[in-house]
């Protein structure tokens, strides 16, 4: 590999995507090369791409249709789930000079023998079943907070699902290993860490662990003063968990768990591992212990056999629910998923009617949570850039708090009471300097 050359990395889809994305960029920077933004005209674009909307795939044609704009002799290499799924219809990309699937993908630097541009795409892709390495990732460069890459794949398979099919089975390293590197990341400037995965709750099952022993030995390091659970299946979010987070100083009252319907007929279509009632269960035992928790739902709307009765049973289902905000998620047909073969098909302008609906819902739900909160104190964690003259931040239970832009504030915690909420989030109307002080 040549050094004193550029590398720009874009990440496209999740945490998990982002923490790999870091990783892959200090492999680089370990062989010489600066990291640089899409648009300095860097030697290597690398674009991770996703593989749960059919946006995703598009997106990733776009991108290199922009990098050859910004430099035509540049080298593109292509990761990442899209990557592992569909190889060769990325090799056809005009422009495309490198196509590395799950596992390869963290031996990018090894595949490189110069970077002169391929006359055509060179694919590096195991089959999905050969992939079994656990590869630690965590992102860095974003002095207020890491995402901890604890777990990979997922035995699920859920039907209307490619990760299984992009990412393998589920595997990780042992809570000792993982502590470790999560104490690599207490060293950086990181004040807040959060726990990413396909499917973080199924950590630990060949090793005899679970997530429960990971997030006590990791509630003990010092250098993190904040935890978050990015997703956990309401399956897998056991009594033990949420009792810990109730009493934990750094893990934050902050869930977000999959619901993907409020209809028992399409979670058991989906293939999903509960029913409604547990979902209810796990979200009264939250707010029990811990009334001021934000919960977040992800839910998909027009999935095949989803009747217009069956969407009312699960907006009223949402509607009732003490949470707090929704991803809403609208159903896309993905190839060699058991959906796709499924009768039913909704017609996509009644997806899009029904996925507006559950916006205005989450509007609704996360303005009525902000509102029960005013007045309150909270510790908020501000970002460490500024957003259109303002710094942003997050209180423990991701409420999210705007103020005149500060320097100073960048990437402290401070404690403020909320007092008005905008249509971007909760305002301070504090002077910033009694902050400071």
């Amino acid at each position: 590999m040549e050094i004193n050359k550029k590398v720009a990395l874009y990440t496209l889809g999740c945490k998990l995507n982002f923490s790999e994305t870091s990783t892959v960029a200090r492999m680089f920077q370990e062989e010489g090369f600066a990291r640089v933004d899409f648009n300095e005209t860097p030697d290597v674009y690398v674009i991770n791409t996703c593989s749960v909307t059919e946006n995703a795939d598009k997106k990733c044609k776009q991108l290199v249709k922009k990098a050859l704009k910004v430099n035509p002799n540049a080298f593109v290499a292509i990761i990442g789930c899209y990557a592992q799924l569909k190889p060769e219809e990325i090799a056809q990309i005009y422009g495309v000079d490198m196509v590395l699937g799950a596992s390869e993908k963290f031996k990018i630097v090894e595949h490189f023998q110069n970077l002169e541009k391929n006359e055509k795409a060179e694919i590096f892709a195991s089959k999905i079943k050969e992939v079994k390495d656990f590869i630690p990732s965590y992102s860095k460069g974003d002095r207020t907070r890491s995402f901890l890459k604890i777990q990979d794949g997922c035995d699920y398979f859920c039907t209307f699902c490619t990760i299984p099919l992009a990412r393998g089975k589920s595997r990780n390293n042992s809570v000792e290993d993982t502590v470790n590197v999560a104490k690599e990341v207490a060293l950086t400037a990181a004040r807040e860490v959060i726990l990413t995965g396909v499917n973080i709750g199924d950590f630990g099952q060949e090793e005899g662990e679970n997530f429960f022993e990971l997030i006590q030995e990791l509630d003990k390091i010092e250098g993190i003063e904040r935890f978050r659970i990015s997703s956990i299946e309401p399956n897998l979010l056991s009594n033990d968990i949420i009792d810990f987070v109730a009493q934990s100083t750094k893990f934050m009252p902050h869930f977000h768990i999959p619901l993907q319907s409020g209809s028992n007929k399409i979670l058991k279509a989906m293939r999903r591992k509960y029913l409604k009632e547990l979902y209810v269960e796990r979200v009264t035992r939250i707010k029990s212990l811990m009334p001021h928790a934000s919960i977040g739902v992800d839910v998909i709307v027009g999935f095949p056999g989803e009747t217009e009765e069956d969407f009312l049973e699960t907006y009223n289902f949402l509607n009732e629910l003490d949470v707090s905000y929704l991803h809403v998620f609208t159903y896309s047909e993905r190839e060699n998923t058991t959906a796709v073969k499924m009768d039913g098909v909704v017609p996509k302008h009644i997806r899009s009617d029904r996925s507006k609906m559950l916006h205005i819902l989450s509007d609704k739900k996360k303005r009525f949570f902000y509102n029960q909160h005013l007045g309150k104190t909270y510790n908020v964690l501000f970002e460490s850039e500024q957003h259109d003259d303002a710094l942003n931040g997050f209180t423990d239970n991701y409420i999210k708090v705007k103020i005149p832009y500060s320097m100073e504030l960048e990437n402290q915690i401070k404690t403020i009471t909320l007092k008005d909420v905008d249509l971007d989030g909760v305002v301070r109307v504090k002077l910033e300097e009694e902050l400071i002080n």
